[in-house]
């Protein structure tokens, strides 16, 4: 019996090989309901354990009878879930009463996993199976480990056939023995049938559109089929990158504008600043004055940035400042005693004039040059000439101009602007000159 088995067993795993390479499907079981046929030889076990006293298995007339009720679930595409409840009939009272009685019903409970090397799908494929089983045996509860091996043969996914063989190990030697347990069923799918996807019909062959120049535009829509361009400008080059066409750009080479017609924005002036932010266009200026030139306030031709009095007229010499010349202040008239510092009456007259203008136009700041003639030592007369320097800038400020506007420089013999050799000339060089120093 058992070498029958082994030569069945054998040639199903070679059967389901073939099968399964056939089918390579990843469903799992769905869930089904069966019914078994049950033998259970409890003679084996005692040759297997003892093997003194050989081995003796049961004729298919001496083995236990009974019937299952199964419940199977697929886990995965190769490992099920399976419950029995088993009813098998047999003179269990002989095993912890000692005396042979009449035919009694064990009921038991076994969930087992099962596992195969091949999917569900597969026609026939072996599995291995073990769990854990329990019975009620007249009054008496016992406990078993179920381990053994099988096949199933799948019929379309709808109905299964089992064959099973098991070694059951007690957990209760005093209620239940060890035995080789044999089962044989079918099982019926109840799940919902999956529906058959029939695959959609092949799609007609289509002519590949033709793109002769190669960037992306289809012919049919390409006003340049035969020049590269892009998508945006239906296929036509635009060299630029400004967005225009060049076949539209009158600038194709240099990014522009479209009111422009692709050209960048006009600069009239050649300032660097175009027409459009440019308030001169035809003057040139510069970007801060939004392309005029830098203003000149006071008209003097020396621009504001420059100017040190941008609001009065002066000469560029003085940094657009004006100086006392320009106010009808007349210099010469500043004179000194021979010899001395003292001012004539005269000088006092034309620097109060002075005084005045300087009140008057307070951005005006005044180098004083104090100068003599020749007559006595050179050194003597550096000193007069800065004492009467210093006499000028004291009665300015006198008369209520800024000191800090006025500085005094004495420089003696040199310089002149008459002759020494004569009275007159000496006298125009005993001077005070007033310069811009701004």
């Amino acid at each position: 019996m058992k070498q029958t088995f082994k030569l069945l067993l054998a040639a199903v795993i070679l059967c389901s090989s073939a099968y399964a390479q056939k089918n390579s499907s990843p469903a799992k079981k769905g869930t089904l309901v069966g019914l078994h046929y049950n033998m259970a030889d409890f003679k084996a076990p005692t040759g297997i354990k003892d093997p003194i006293s050989g081995k003796v298995y049961s004729t298919i007339r001496e083995m236990d009878k009974g019937f299952s009720l199964s419940y199977w679930r697929g886990l995965t595409n190769k490992i099920d879930l399976s419950v029995k409840a088993n009813a098998m009939f047999r003179d269990y009272s002989a095993i912890y009463q000692g005396v042979t009685g009449k035919t009694e019903i064990g009921l038991e409970l076994e969930p087992t996993l099962n596992i195969r090397p091949f999917t569900d799908a597969a026609k026939i494929a072996p599995f291995l199976t073990a769990g854990i089983g329990a019975g009620l045996y007249n009054d008496k509860i016992g406990a078993y480990v179920p381990a053994g091996a099988g096949v199933q043969f799948n019929m379309n996914s709808i109905t299964y056939l089992f064959l099973q063989g098991q070694y059951k190990f007690t957990l209760t030697d005093k209620i239940l023995g060890d035995n080789l347990f044999y089962s044989v069923g079918f099982a019926q799918n109840i799940g919902k049938e999956k529906p058959v996807v029939i695959p959609p019909p092949p799609p007609p062959v289509v002519e590949v559109p033709k793109d002769r120049d190669g960037d992306g535009v289809l012919d049919v829509d390409d006003k340049c089929p035969d020049v590269k361009g892009s998508a945006a400008l239906q296929g036509c080059p635009d060299k630029d990158g400004d967005g225009i066409a060049d076949a539209d750009d009158k600038c194709p080479d240099v990014k522009g504008l479209a009111k422009y017609n692709g050209c960048p924005v006009p600069d009239t002036d050649k300032d660097g600043v175009n027409d459009e932010a440019d308030k001169c266009i035809t003057e040139p200026g510069v970007a801060r004055y939004q392309g005029c030139p830098i203003p000149d306030t006071d008209g003097d031709g020396v621009n504001d940035e420059e100017d040190k009095c941008p609001t009065e007229k002066g000469a560029r010499e003085n940094n657009g400042c004006p100086v006392l010349a320009d106010f009808a202040f007349n210099a010469d008239n500043v004179q000194f005693l021979s010899g001395s510092a003292k001012l004539t009456p005269k000088a006092i007259a034309e620097l109060d004039k002075g005084a005045t203008i300087l009140k008057e136009h307070s951005t005006l700041n005044v180098a004083i040059n104090g100068y003599t003639d020749n007559t006595g030592k050179a050194a003597t007369n550096l000193a007069l000439s800065q004492k009467r320097a210093d006499v000028v800038k004291a009665y300015l400020v006198k008369k209520g101009v800024s000191a800090d506007r006025l500085t005094a420089t004495g420089f003696g013999i040199e310089n002149p602007i008459a002759d020494n050799k004569t009275a007159v000339g000496r006298t125009k060089n005993r001077r005070v000159e007033f310069k811009g120093n701004n």
